[in-house]
């Protein structure tokens, strides 16, 4: 499916040439029929004499209603460029077109109407000017054709040549993540709320639970309709028409995203490749007030340059643009700027959600150049640097590709090695490093390992939990990282105590000799009146290497002793279900303390569980 969007001055029969070739008046407004303008958009639809279907956007030419063009062009894959024989090229005229340039419209056919109006010589050099004004911008190979909407003339040519030249337009890829930008919303007796828009990136589906963005707000699909035909499913490309359940049509605004639910945010922050044009009144000085507009979304917005302090009209800059008002977006996207009463320029999105950046900082403009120029690649790990890890799923989000030409992507990055997987078989869930990334996180680790070899030499090493938090590591990424560090061989890793590669501990003689004894005094008394004397150091050092079981702060038993104990209350358990404080202190002979202290310690092993006063088999 295809939108094809018009554009042109007030008034050179935009509206009525639509209504010639699809038999469908566009102007759906009684003020529009009583002034005979076009104030907001309107919509109607024809089969080309292919048997293409096509949807058709009607835009206002009056200067005021610029933003209401605006919020019709930026989901249009071809433009219909109008120009009326009787007056030729008018501002309207070129402000529009520098629109469709700066939004990248680079299908599009040239209009002249009301060509009954003038003799030939003067059509003649109606359309000498309007090639003339082509020069320069997307549109410039146009076709430039001559009708009458009132007779008829040039009709059928017109048809053929919509035909031709979407035959070399590309379809609209589906990334999976449909967003329907909202142009109108209002309610339909019997059915509630309808939102109407052009579907891009990915399709819709009846039953479908879908969030609004920004206000997030989640409705589900009652209904899809195009051209007034009822559907099961909207594919990317289509003006769509979606009834939404449980939400008014008051709280859906133009503007806002219809989507699936929980992976595009609005943002207050964009990086972009910023334009000017070259007849735009003036220039944009750093911190410049202007108001943002992309597909039907427009909020006051500031103007940081990157990497000047002036741009001047027909120059471009990097900048971040600041919105005032957030406005859901994706990186590729086409924005226009505007002042109170002109078009200044506009650009392409090439990040969201934009950190601050230092201005005239070269690393900041290289990679805002790579994200903007490089290869698919190239562009998959400067999305990947701004965030590491990420799995290819949030990749593609960042990137505006498909999860499945992510995951390629990706694969191909490990192939070449400058991606790290922490999983061995690349999917969209797998958590995933550039090598430079992971190298600095591995020199990190590897250095809060040497800081803690030198600061305890008497410790085998340090534990996963604290070498997790070191690195500021969280849920299963943290295992997945510690896993790859000790698999590469960047740390060893001896039942949960991990250390550098080559560290080894030194005891003295003096100090093997007391830990010797310590444990020889464990072993003959278990549960002695008081716990024989050892340093903390060597105490824990024995305890890393399982010579010594440390129960509680105070208490400890040789490694043999406590796994005789363990094993004769997991087999009372076995037995009999449960146990309590009491029966452990008799079935050993000892003491309250020293009963409670290897239940205690059993429960943090994740051996057994306490329920009130007894204990239970983890699990029974």
């Amino acid at each position: 499916m295809y939108v094809i969007g018009t554009a042109g001055h007030v008034d050179h029969g935009k509206s009525t040439l639509v209504q010639a070739m699809t038999g469908i008046d566009p102007d759906r407004l009684e003020e529009e029929k009583r002034r005979g303008m076009t104030i907001d958009l309107g919509f109607a639809w024809l089969t080309l004499p292919s048997g293409r279907e096509v949807s058709i956007v009607d835009v206002p030419g009056h200067e005021r209603f610029i933003k209401n063009m605006l919020a019709g062009v930026g989901g249009i894959d071809l433009a219909l460029l109008v120009v009326a024989a009787d007056e030729s090229v008018m501002p309207q005229t070129r402000e529009h077109l520098a629109i469709l340039d700066l939004l990248g419209v680079s299908h599009g056919l040239v209009v002249i109407t009301k060509k009954d109006l003038v003799d030939d010589d003067l059509l003649g050099l109606v359309q000498l000017e309007v090639e003339d004004v082509l020069k320069g911008t997307s549109l410039e190979a146009s076709i430039v054709l001559s009708v009458s909407a009132t007779t008829g003339e040039g009709l059928p040519e017109l048809l053929t040549a919509i035909d031709g030249a979407l035959d070399s337009t590309e379809q609209r890829r589906d990334l999976g993540r449909p967003r329907l930008p909202v142009d109108r919303s209002f309610t339909i007796s019997g059915f509630g709320t309808v939102v109407t828009g052009t579907l891009v990136d990915g399709s819709l589906q009846i039953g479908q639970e879908v969030e609004i963005v920004p206000s997030g707000r989640r409705s589900r699909i009652r209904g899809l309709q195009s051209h007034r035909k009822k559907l099961e499913a909207a594919a990317p490309g289509s003006r769509v028409a979606v009834n939404l359940t449980g939400i008014a049509s008051d709280e859906v605004v133009r503007g806002e995203v219809v989507t699936t639910p929980g992976w595009l945010r609005a943002t207050h922050a964009v990086d972009a490749r910023l334009r000017l044009l070259h007849d735009a009144p003036h220039g944009i000085k750093h911190n410049y007030p202007l108001t943002f507009h992309a597909f039907a979304a427009e909020t006051p917005a500031k103007v940081r340059l990157l990497d000047r302090d002036l741009l001047e009209p027909g120059g471009e800059a990097w900048a971040q643009i600041w919105l005032e008002h957030p406005v859901a977006l994706a990186r590729g996207d086409r924005f226009v700027v505007r002042s109170p009463d002109a078009t200044l320029g506009g650009g392409t999105v090439v990040e969201v959600d934009a950190k601050r950046h230092r201005r005239n900082h070269a690393p900041t403009l290289e990679r805002l150049e790579r994200l903007a120029l490089g290869s698919p690649t190239a562009q998959l790990l400067t999305a990947l640097e701004s965030r590491e890890p990420a799995d290819a799923r949030a990749l593609a989000q960042r990137a505006n590709v498909s999860e499945q030409e992510a995951v390629a992507l990706a694969r191909q990055a490990v192939e070449e090695g400058s991606v790290v997987a922490l999983e061995s078989a690349v999917g969209p869930a797998t958590q995933l490093y550039t090598t430079a990334g992971w190298n600095r996180l591995s020199a990190k680790a590897r250095q809060a390992l040497g800081a803690y070899h030198e600061q305890h030499p008497l410790r085998l090493g340090m534990t996963r939990e604290e070498l997790r938090s070191r690195l500021g590591l969280k849920g299963a990424v943290a295992q997945l990282v510690l896993s790859e560090l000790s698999s590469g061989g960047a740390v060893v890793d001896e039942s949960g105590t991990l250390r550098l590669p080559g560290h080894e501990v030194g005891v003295s003689a003096e100090q093997q000799r007391r830990m010797d004894d310590y444990v020889a005094a464990l072993a003959a008394e278990p549960f002695p009146a008081q716990q024989p004397p050892i340093t903390p150091e060597l105490l824990a050092l024995l305890v890393d290497q399982r010579r010594v079981v440390r129960a509680t702060d105070g208490i400890a038993f040789d490694a043999p002793t406590y796994d005789a104990l363990a094993k004769r209350i997991t087999e009372h358990l076995r037995e009999h279900g449960k146990v309590t404080v009491a029966e452990v202190r008799d079935m050993f002979g000892t003491s309250r303390k020293y009963a409670l202290a290897v239940l205690e310690h059993l429960d943090e092993e994740h051996v057994t569980r306490r329920v009130g006063d007894e204990r239970v088999l983890l699990g029974g």
